[in-house]
């Protein structure tokens, strides 16, 4: 038997896939330096938390977990190219701007459920009134109660 030739492993050449962030924001402050505070999945198998929206001269900022040493504020995780970092820094602003939209857009509670009382007008807004075939029929009473 000759022995067998060991081969080197194919250096890694594969592009980096387009990866999902998904954006929780937890909190929001409309007084302070930090706006919100907000964690991302990525492609659904890394959590990062302790993230904040920082407010500064030049807008809103994605800032990272981090500690203080003494030379300085260090982040804990961080984008290692800058195009993922432009590209996590955009989705978080945007789910921030977007959850403020949501915050400050006016709620009606009329698409969640129908009233079934008539309102201010006297109309009932529960659809029209029923006719002789949707009359209701007479439900049996218990101990003075009607059911």
């Amino acid at each position: 038997m000759s022995p067998k030739k060991k081969t080197a492993p194919e250096p890694h050449t594969k592009e980096p896939q387009p990866m999902e962030i998904d954006v929780k924001i937890h909190s929001l402050s409309t007084s302070g330096s930090t706006l919100a505070r907000a964690s991302v999945t990525l492609g659904g198998c890394f959590a990062v938390r302790g993230i904040k929206i920082m407010n500064s001269t030049k807008g809103p900022f994605v800032s990272m977990p981090g500690y203080q040493t003494q030379k300085g504020f260090k982040d804990i995780c961080f984008p290692c190219t800058t195009d993922f970092h432009q590209r996590f820094q955009e989705t978080v602003l945007a789910a921030y701007r977007q959850e403020l939209t949501q915050i400050n857009s006016p709620r009606t509670c009329g698409q969640f459920h129908q009233r079934e009382a008539p309102g201010p007008s006297g109309a009932a807004e529960a659809g029209p009134a029923p006719g002789p075939e949707e009359e209701p029929k007479e439900r049996p009473s218990f101990g003075g109660m009607t059911m």
